[in-house]
């Protein structure tokens, strides 16, 4: 694996490590802070209500399935819950039920690089961690997500597999969707045959008219702009999601050669950092 390839995913697992990627997440915005989220208040928006779970269908959950904005628990091919991502006090309150209690980190401006934003970091067996923001992004999400691993044991005992959309899960090999995804989805990183990519799996997280393209979603793992250096970005963006500085937002893998390293989201392709 060549130094390149070894920086881009070194700088990834430091972003990883801080809990959350996203140069735009301190947007002023009706979030209150999320070190409040465990005891169910000032962290959603109120406009938006708690969403409600009983105990014996949380019981039936086998499937937590990270989508490009919300996260879904599932019970075979059921929904029994989809948590949108502007929801962090349902997002982390459904998953302390299902998981357990996660260990807690407090993120202060800055932490881990540049562009950071304050929040809650929240990590059940270092498989699913969620940075809960102080404030919302400027598309609105109160949390970023990361699934670093293809399960997880649940607070019952039982193993829950974490997927992305379509099933893709930490581990697999994504050759086949590499090759025939279109340059606007996905970046390269390296040369040759020792090369890292990040894949968008689902598009989402438009910008709005209030958004600049001054001021994007989140970042490319390398701090870099890829298109300074791949051709992976000639072609034309494939979704009307603003292919400018906020690149195409949505849930994407990192990939080390081909496996599967990383699900997240909010995880844009093509962004072009600037704050």
């Amino acid at each position: 694996m060549t130094s390149r390839t070894l920086l881009a995913l070194g700088a990834a697992v430091l972003a990883f490590a801080a809990g959350t990627v996203g140069s735009d997440a301190l947007a002023a915005g009706g979030v209150a802070p999320a070190a409040a989220a465990e005891d169910r208040s000032d962290v959603a928006d109120p406009v938006q209500p708690l969403i409600r779970v009983t105990d014996r269908e949380l019981r039936r959950v086998d499937t937590v399935e990270l989508d490009a904005e919300s996260l879904v628990l599932r019970h075979a091919d059921d929904t029994v819950a989809d948590v949108p991502m502007r929801d962090a006090r349902s997002t982390v309150s459904l998953l302390n039920r299902l998981l357990g209690t996660p260990s807690r980190t407090q993120t202060a401006v800055g932490d881990g690089g540049a562009c950071f934003p304050a929040g809650t970091t929240y990590t059940w067996g270092g498989a699913v961690r969620v940075a809960a923001l102080r404030t919302p992004s400027a598309v609105g999400n109160a949390v970023e997500i990361r699934v670093l691993k293809d399960s997880v044991r649940g607070r019952t005992g039982d193993r829950v597999e974490l997927t992305g959309p379509d099933g893709v899960q930490v581990g697999d090999d994504v050759a086949d969707e590499i090759a025939t995804a279109p340059r606007s989805d996905k970046v390269s990183f390296g040369s040759g045959d020792s090369r890292a990519w990040q894949l968008l799996l689902e598009a989402g997280w438009a910008p709005d008219e209030r958004s600049t393209g001054d001021d994007p979603t989140g970042d490319d793992p390398t701090g870099d702009d890829p298109r300074a250096e791949h051709d992976d970005a000639t072609d034309g963006p494939t979704h009307d999601t603003g292919e400018d500085a906020q690149g195409t937002n949505g849930v994407s893998a990192l990939t080390n050669d081909t496996e599967v390293t990383v699900i997240g989201s909010p995880m844009p392709v093509h962004a072009r950092r600037s704050c």
